[in-house]
């Protein structure tokens, strides 16, 4: 892979970290949760309808999530227009970096938590987050 293969890869990493920002925080409020109940129910498989996401509790963790969530995309995006080019092997190790104590955070906690499926699900993004970007770009 190129470098400007690798900075193209940024957006789509980008892209794929925010997205998941809105569905949460849409969730904090009731009307709107739909979308981030059934991605639960996905996520926790099989999808039984036992997901839920009431309560202010559960409403204010997704205004975090939610928040985190976009940020951390907006960063990488930021990265790959700001950054890339002065530094592209720190920008992608930081990525890459990043996106693996996500994973190894997130699949911890899910697989505590019961919700062990979710790890299946977390292998799938962590493969569209970092993509070519495991390895150094030639030239």
């Amino acid at each position: 892979m190129t470098q400007a293969f690798h900075k193209f890869w940024l957006k789509i990493s980008a892209v794929t970290i925010a997205s998941f920002g809105p569905v949460a925080f849409l969730a904090t409020m009731p009307e709107y949760s739909e979308a981030a109940r059934f991605s639960l129910d996905v996520l926790h498989w099989p999808v039984d309808g036992q997901q839920t996401y009431e309560g202010p509790t559960m409403h204010f963790m997704s205004a975090l999530l939610g928040g985190f969530l976009f940020g951390w995309g907006i960063m990488v995006w930021c990265l790959s227009v700001w950054v890339h080019d002065l530094a592209p092997e720190g920008v992608r190790k930081s990525v890459l970096t990043g996106a693996l104590a996500w994973f190894l955070l997130d699949s911890a906690g899910s697989y505590a938590s019961g919700a062990w499926p979710n790890v299946i699900w977390n292998i799938f993004v962590l493969l569209l987050i970092v993509g070519p970007m495991w390895r150094p770009a030639r030239g």
